[in-house]
């Protein structure tokens, strides 16, 4: 009874406050716009208010997340094509498991001839029956239907049809008929959940190393905005800025090709990209150090760039 009558000496909860705001949505008499802008309104309303004690961080992360995930679409999801693994359909047992061991997936995608002609997919599964003796194997016999869809695609539609048709991956097709990427429940659930780890996926380098020089390791696919967020610089502007979501994309605009590794690519803000690791398709791994653009010579990314401030 105690608890209770604490209870009520505090400010009116989460919930009363979203009950109001429905009642008045229902009259017509609220001016604060829909149920999503009433949900974020009152997540505002309790990081600062009395109350605010009653969400921790990662449950208002949560809501916040559900609420943009109707807002996502397909192409900002998936796997894109240069990260897709996958075999042809006339590839033999032993070379299917070999790929599954290497790619560490349990599905791969199926194509004839090229990457742009996905015809299915295969799971770990369908490989048992074969274990042991894959003489009368043939991908094309156990492969399985793979549903395909358009970049522009809304996220949640695509959940719900992938719940309606019970499919666990998606092939994301262009408007020419070329492979995309893919997306996999997954994907989908990270956009709500977070990042969760595979207990039999290998451990991935974090994207963003701080150095103790002061420079910066970073992944070739580290978001061009938290990168320059970061460094509290705007690295590209323009119609440009709409073509790039990475720091590889980046890299690829300011020379107009994939750089070899060992090479280094300057910026005019007075940033030296200098490439760790690459193929002739992608930036893998990159160092990222500050230059002063009148002397060419490094100096420690420190002060106005990383400091407490920023």
């Amino acid at each position: 009874m105690r608890q209770l009558a604490r209870r009520q000496d505090t400010s009116p909860s989460m919930l009363e406050g979203l009950l109001r705001r429905l009642r008045e949505l229902a009259s017509g008499e609220s001016s604060t716009g829909g149920l999503r802008e009433t949900l974020e309104d009152l997540l505002e309303e309790e990081d600062s208010g009395p109350g605010a004690e009653q969400f921790t961080p990662e449950e208002r992360e949560l809501v916040l997340n559900a609420l943009s995930f109707g807002e996502l679409r397909v192409d900002d999801v998936m796997v894109p094509r240069a990260d897709i693994r996958a075999i042809e359909i006339n590839t033999g047992l032993d070379d299917v498991v070999a790929a599954m061991r290497e790619a560490g997936h349990s599905r791969l995608l199926v194509f004839r001839d090229r990457l742009d002609d996905v015809v299915g997919l295969v799971h770990i599964k369908d490989l048992l029956p074969f274990w042991g003796d894959g003489g009368d194997f043939a991908l094309s016999a156990v492969m399985r239907q793979v549903p395909v869809v358009p970049p522009s695609m809304r996220v949640l539609d695509l959940l719900l049809e992938m719940r309606k048709s019970h499919a666990h991956m998606v092939a994301v097709v262009d408007e020419f008929g070329g492979t995309d990427g893919l997306v996999t429940v997954e994907d989908l659930v990270v956009e709500i959940l977070g990042e969760i780890h595979d207990e039999h996926a290998p451990d991935e380098p974090p994207q963003l190393v701080h150095r103790a020089d002061g420079s910066i390791e970073a992944d070739g696919r580290v978001d061009l905005e938290d990168l320059e967020e970061q460094l509290g610089q705007t690295l590209l502007d323009g119609d440009e800025r709409d073509e790039v979501d990475t720091l590889g994309g980046l890299i690829f605009t300011l020379v107009d090709r994939v750089p070899d590794i060992g090479e280094s690519v300057h910026h005019p803000v007075g940033l030296t990209f200098h490439i760790l690791d690459a193929d002739p398709r992608r930036i893998k791994r990159v160092r990222i150090e500050i230059v002063d653009p009148e002397e060419r010579q490094p100096r420690r990314l420190a002060g106005e760039l990383l400091g407490p401030g920023d």
